[in-house]
């Protein structure tokens, strides 16, 4: 098992961020701009932990330094499906995080409800 996967899982957003390098750049299924850095990525991560409901890893892929983790979450009475690309770098930590998300109004539910809480 990952340990991101392992840290999301226990709902350790600390543990999570510190998987991630310094420099992490980190792409949503949200927002055109790329993250970049692991502060940035920080509240993004303490509030989606909050906004998926039922969230739950289903699969993982490996071919290292790449994982693909697959999962199903809920936003309210959207039910959605995803998958965290995460690629380390050489010192082992998560260089690049990519969120990818379906269907269109999974997507929709979770823009909504990660903009009230990081605006």
């Amino acid at each position: 098992m990952h340990p991101f996967r392992a840290a999301i899982e226990s709902r350790d957003v600390e543990a999570a961020l510190a998987l991630l390098h310094e420099d992490v750049v980190f792409r949503s299924p949200v927002v055109y701009t790329p993250y970049r850095g692991r502060f940035a990525v920080a509240p993004i991560l303490r509030a989606v932990i909050e906004v998926f409901e039922d969230f739950e890893y289903t699969h993982e892929l490996s071919d290292a330094p790449s994982h693909a983790l697959l999962f199903k979450a809920r936003v309210g009475d959207k039910h959605l499906e995803g998958c965290d690309f995460l690629h380390a770098g050489p010192d082992g930590q998560i260089a690049e995080f990519t969120v990818m998300i379906r269907p269109l109004k999974g997507i929709q539910a979770l823009a909504t409800a990660m903009q009230s809480r990081l605006t």
